[in-house]
Order: C-alpha cells, then sequence, then structure tokens
C-alpha cells in the first residue's frame, strides 16, 4: 500500500475520510461540507446516533452536493485525548471499511495532524492492510483488497514523511513476523525458520545457526530433548545487531520460544484446536521481527536476539513423561508433561545467551502458557521479573504502543511447587498457578541477571480483528520491545 502526506485539504474527487472527536457535531470541516451537503451529513450522523466515540463510523455514498464519491466520518474518541493512538485508530478504521471496497485512493484528514500524528495514521492504515493470501486461489474479485493508496493530511508533509520512516520499519518487521506466524507447519519447520532468517543478513543483521550436534556439543539437553521426536532437526538461531558506536559493547539481549508445532508430544493435546499450535513460534517470530525493524531503522544499540526452534512430535523416538534430562546449566529436569516444552527450550537458550554474551538483561517472550489465558483473557501478556527498573520499562512501553502488560507474582513459596524428588526440578508446578510456576522455572537458567519474562499466550494470536490487527497473527510484541529500546537503550 502507498502512502502520500499531502497538506490538508478536501480532494477534488475520490473518497475522503474524517476524523472527528466527541463534540457538538458537525463541527470544523465537517461543518463546512455539511453545509455543501445542505444538511445531509449532520442528517447521517444523527441517524447513526453517531457521537464521536472512538471507532465509530458513518459512511455517505456519493453526497449531495459535495464533488466525492464517497465520504467516511470515523469518530476519535474524547478530544482532550487525540493521541497517536487515537490516529492510529484513524487510519486503521479506514482502511478496514475501505480495503475491498472498491476504492483505490482515499484521501484522510485528522484535526490538526502534525507530523507525528499523521505518521501514526499511516501506520494504522498499514497495519490493517496486512493479508495473507499466498495460499489462496479461488478468491472472488469482491475478496480481494482494491485500495491501493492512502493520501494523509498534514500540516508538514515533509516531517510526516521523515517520522515515518521509522514507523514504516516497524511496520514491515511486524508483517515479517505475521507472516512467520502465520505460515503452515508443513512449510515453517525450524530449517525452514532458520533458513529465512539468515536472508536478514542483507539488512545489516549477524546471524548464526546451530544445529543438533552443535547443541549436544554444549550440552543442551533441555531443549534438545525436546524435538527429538521429529524428523526436523531443532536449531538454535542467533542473531546479532551492532548498532551502537561502540560495536563491542555490552549488548541487551531477547530470546524467543520457536515451537514450530507443539503437539503436546507424547502428553498429546485433544484434537481440537491442535490446529492453532502452529503460532506456538509466536515468541520466537517477535524476537525476529524485533531484529528486523531495529535493523531497518538503524537502532543505535547493541542487542542478541536467540530463538529456540523445535518441532514437539510424538515419536517412537520422542522424549517420554518420566525423562530426566540435563540442561546446558548442568541442572537436571524431571519431565513429568512433555507438553510443558516451552520452557524446556527457554532454558538452554537463556543459558547460552548469558554464558555468550553476558547482556545487560535478558527479556523472554513465549506462547508458554495456557494459564495466562485465564488470568489475564486475549487482551494482556502476562510479565513476570527479576527487577523492578526492567518491568516497569517493559509496562510504560507497552502502554505507549498499545501491547499491555500485567505484572504477575513470583515468589519462593511457588518455587517450591517445581522440586523434584528424583531431579534438580521439575517442568510442571501442578494443577495451580500454572504460569508463576513455569516463570519459576525459567528463572532458574538466569542467575542473577536482569531477566523479564512475557508470557503472550492469548496476545499472539486473534480470533477476531482488534485495533490495527486483522484476524489471526498479531505480531505482539515487536512494537513493545522496539520502544523499549529506542526510549531507553540508545546511544
Amino acid at each position: 500500500m502507498q502512502i502520500n502526506f499531502v497538506k490538508s485539504e478536501v480532494p477534488d474527487e475520490g473518497t475522503l475520510v474524517v476524523g472527528t472527536a466527541e463534540t457538538e457535531l458537525p463541527s470544523g470541516l465537517l461543518s463546512d461540507l455539511d453545509k455543501q451537503a445542505k444538511g445531509a451529513i449532520a442528517r447521517a450522523m444523527k441517524a447513526a446516533r453517531f457521537t464521536g466515540a472512538k471507532r465509530q463510523v458513518v459512511e455517505l455514498l456519493a453526497p449531495a452536493g459535495i464533488e466525492l464519491d464517497r465520504l467516511l466520518i470515523v469518530g476519535l474518541g474524547k478530544a482532550d485525548k487525540l493521541d497517536g493512538g487515537a490516529a492510529e485508530s484513524l487510519g486503521s478504521s479506514a482502511v478496514a471499511r475501505l480495503l475491498t471496497s472498491g476504492e483505490k485512493t482515499v484521501t484522510v484528514l485528522l484535526p490538526k495532524a502534525d507530523a507525528e500524528q499523521a505518521a501514526r495514521v499511516a501506520q494504522g492504515a498499514v497495519l490493517r492492510s496486512y493479508r495473507f493470501d499466498q495460499y489462496r486461489t479461488t478468491q472472488k474479485k469482491t475478496e480481494k483488497p482494491t485500495l491501493v493508496k492512502v493520501n494523509i493530511g498534514t500540516s508538514d508533509p515533509a516531517e510526516a514523511k521523515k517520522a515515518w520512516r521509522t514507523n514504516e520499519a516497524v511496520a514491515n518487521a511486524i508483517f515479517y513476523a505475521r507472516d512467520l506466524v502465520t505460515e503452515p507447519p508443513n512449510v515453517l519447520h525450524p530449517e525452514e525458520f532458520a533458513k529465512r532468517v539468515r536472508k536478514l543478513e542483507d539488512m545489516g543483521l549477524e546471524v548464526e545457526v546451530l544445529g543438533v550436534k552443535e547443541m549436544t556439543k554444549l550440552g543442551m539437553g533441555s531443549l534438545v530433548g525436546v524435538g527429538q521426536g521429529s524428523v526436523r532437526e531443532s536449531q538454535l538461531l542467533v542473531m546479532q545487531w551492532k548498532g551502537a558506536k561502540n560495536k563491542d559493547a555490552q549488548p541487551i539481549a531477547f530470546v524467543g520460544k520457536g515451537v514450530t508445532f507443539d503437539t503436546g508430544g507424547i502428553s498429546i493435546k485433544p484434537a481440537a484446536g491442535m490446529d492453532a499450535m502452529k503460532y506456538d513460534m509466536g515468541g520466537a517470530a517477535a524476537v525476529t521481527g524485533l531484529m528486523h525493524a531495529l535493523a531497518g531503522r538503524k537502532a543505535r544499540a547493541n542487542v542478541v536476539g536467540i530463538c529456540g526452534l523445535v518441532e514437539n512430535m510424538p515419536d517412537g523416538n520422542a522424549q517420554r513423561p518420566g525423562d530426566v534430562v540435563k540442561s546446558m546449566s548442568g541442572q537436571t529436569i524431571e519431565v513429568l508433561n512433555t507438553d510443558a516444552e516451552g520452557r524446556l527450550v527457554l532454558a538452554d537458550a537463556l543459558w547460552y545467551c548469558q554464558n555468550r554474551f553476558k547482556p545487560k538483561f535478558m527479556v523472554d517472550l513465549a506462547t508458554l502458557t495456557g494459564a495466562i489465558r485465564v488470568s489475564l483473557g486475549l487482551e494482556i501478556a502476562g510479565l513476570f521479573s527479576n527487577n523492578d527498573e526492567l518491568a516497569a520499562r517493559l509496562l510504560a512501553a507497552g502502554k505507549a504502543e498499545g501491547e499491555e502488560l500485567w505484572r504477575m507474582p513470583m515468589g519462593e513459596r511457588f518455587d517450591k511447587m517445581i522440586d523434584s524428588p528424583i531431579a534438580d526440578m521439575k517442568n510442571i508446578g501442578g494443577a495451580f498457578g500454572g504460569s508463576i510456576t513455569a516463570a519459576q522455572f525459567i528463572q532458574r537458567f538466569v542467575n542473577k541477571v536482569p531477566w523479564a519474562h512475557l508470557d503472550i499466550a492469548g496476545t499472539a494470536w486473534f480470533e477476531e480483528a482488534r485495533g490495527s490487527t486483522p484476524k489471526g497473527a498479531s505480531g505482539y510484541g515487536v512494537r513493545l520491545l522496539n520502544r523499549l529500546v529506542a526510549d531507553h537503550y540508545e546511544s
């Protein structure tokens, strides 16, 4: 989709989208247009009970007295809260309504749109336009996107274009992450995931891939054990972005769970809904998307991204409930449930990360537990951390980007729940507090390094469109982590 920034003027023809706040309506530009339309706009707004609440939409086709094919009026919410989020909702609402409408070009006007707000309108429009159609062969013409150009009105088109460059890099990265999550599991297995990421070297990332032989030599029995039932070889993906002035300066690190398909292993999942387990690599997709964003916008920071990539299958060689494995840390794990596999992957990936790179902090992302969905629903991800400053920064970044987090409790009482009678620990803690005991398990592999764990099981995939995210893969985490880096860790 082509984005253009133009002076805030009503076009002579075509489709116009106008954002308006909760105020006496119609007002401003809409009031002028209403006069030309001899009151038709006011009557339409009244008939639709339009108040200007966020995402309310009124549509007029070929309004009399105005040389427009279509007029779309979109609510922005309260007048004193016309922030970037409101601007983004305008862009996403417009595209959601017009993407397959037959319109090819649209002009979007926002009251008092400065450069930053105009860039956010663009971000909402682009992110909402996401489609994954490469496997469709029988789509009707009316189901295919027609919208190809969005003109966004602003007081300073040149500055808006400059601001958009950064937002565009992030949007591209979110699309990349969404594509990874959406791909079918017979296409995107661990080796294919790593192969695709190698192409990001063209953007300046340094990429390494460790196979089973290398990981076994390093003692990664926890990670390797998860994938031993699959014909697809497990991989450890290591990405580095060296954007700081001092390329050797201590990096920050992000680690992702990348189970490209999770049957549950021998502790097999119910058939209903198992197809959704292709997105059990949402954490790895978010980390890879972050690295894509940092390279795309040339972030001035040294960042490491590590993804443990495995496929969890119930083969004759698969890991059994009751097995004991030895992790890279030397700690032993009694595997009581092979469907609690993500934490086994993260255990070795985190230990490898801290041993090799000595990062300032580590943040891991994982579609880890159904328990977090019970706790926080499908709107908010769970945050667990051993460091208050890091936790506070993550919470703030999430709020700023609309990818909210909620900090969950941790402590010795929960930690005792994963003690094993025959090994150093077991991989499940019982029927209650499942997301917390999972976090306690992971914490045993981070020593005293500042660390945070984001359980994104409820937010990696949307069952219905929400804001600037269509139904399906959300790319959750890319924006949040990019904001964290941009606000606190660039030189």
